[in-house]
């Protein structure tokens, strides 16, 4: 992987937090950094463009819709038609179509996953923004 350098200017408090996290996993700011950009913009070259796609989509969405997003579920039929596959897999094997379905239904318990994981992750984000640019009572 290459690496870019950068010069970054950012508030004191928002350094600090930063600062403090490094400070506390014993690893330096720049490294802190990085993993909180990834958490916002993860890479997405290892993942199916489907996924990858979604899950770059969800930077545009507002606050409500990730919300929305961020309580999706595997429907349950689809869950436990996965579970009643995986524990065939285990007692006699699967037949080749019965493979593909439990592959098909993996990929979509993954894909609802990581895009309910990535909602959650920019809620958060969003959240911490604003409680930080918000002004201090009595200033």
């Amino acid at each position: 992987m290459t690496l870019q350098t950068i010069t970054l200017r950012m508030p004191t408090i928002l350094y600090r937090q930063v600062e403090q996290r490094a400070r506390k996993a014993h690893r330096p700011v720049e490294d802190e950094l990085v993993d909180v950009v990834t958490a916002v913009l993860p890479t997405v070259e290892d993942l199916p463009a489907d996924i990858a796609g979604d899950l770059a989509q969800l930077a545009y969405l507002a606050d409500a819709e990730l919300q929305q997003v961020s309580q999706t579920t595997l429907p349950v039929r689809d869950a436990e038609r996965m579970q009643a596959l995986l524990l065939k897999r285990q007692r006699e094997g699967l037949k080749p179509q019965e493979t593909r379905e439990a592959e098909r239904l993996l990929h979509r318990a993954d894909r609802t996953m990581l895009v309910r994981a990535q909602a959650t992750v920019l809620l958060k984000a969003r959240a911490a923004n604003v409680t930080s640019s918000q002004p201090m009572a009595g200033v």
